[in-house]
């Protein structure tokens, strides 16, 4: 099933812009297997979203090597989308489910025990995405690089203030990809109120506007 989806991504995917000719040679070792190893991380039997999922990475690769697990792969493109539920029909995984939407649409309609995120926007702006769709003691694992523990540092302010748990550095996949992926786990906590007002404020207001059509 991998090597199907390997070859998804190297045909179709690039063909229709999702990858880089370039990364061809690297869809193993610097997608796929960089990707499956985030599974040591993700709790059993859980629903997971995978926030801006692209081409899949890392939500599709989750899928496949944990059957355990349901996956959403939200994305708000429509030929990304295309594609995310092509692979999701070749493969036959029943384990799977494509929105097309972001992230803040669904607050108040969806609620997940895992948020992924690969490759999306820095730490402060994953935050505001994931954690009104994060049950209280949810956890959002970003696959990050070199940048980590700057953007942990940078997102301080916002940390405290949106009633996280714990945030931290998590090492993943040692012995089997090199260098060892990094995550950056954060268990969500209970926002405080006035947050939480704001939050459903900003949802109103954004409802009102399609609404009208703005």
């Amino acid at each position: 099933m991998a090597e199907t989806f390997a070859g998804l991504l190297a045909g179709p995917g690039v063909v229709r812009g999702l990858l880089g000719p370039r990364e061809v040679p690297r869809i193993w070792d610097r997608h796929l297997l960089n990707c499956a190893v985030v599974a040591e991380a993700v709790p059993a039997d859980v629903r997971l979203v995978d926030i801006g999922s692209g081409a899949g990475l890392p939500g599709l690769v989750l899928a496949i090597v944990r059957p355990d697990i349901h996956v959403t792969l939200l994305e708000p493109l429509l030929r990304r989308t295309v594609f995310l539920q092509e692979c999701v029909d070749t493969l036959k995984l029943g384990n799977v489910e494509v929105l097309r939407g972001r992230a803040e649409e669904f607050v108040g309609k969806r609620v997940f025990d895992v948020a992924s995120a690969r490759a999306v926007a820095p730490l402060d702006r994953l935050l505001k995405w994931s954690l009104p769709l994060l049950r209280e003691g949810g956890e959002l694992l970003a696959l990050k690089g070199e940048r980590a523990a700057e953007e942990l540092t940078d997102a301080e302010a916002q940390l405290r203030t949106s009633g996280v748990r714990t945030a931290e550095l998590v090492s993943v996949g040692h012995g089997k990809v090199e260098p060892p992926a990094t995550l950056i786990r954060v268990v969500a906590g209970r926002a405080p109120e006035g947050v939480r007002q704001g939050a459903r404020r900003k949802e109103r207001v954004s409802r009102a506007k399609r609404a009208r059509g703005q």
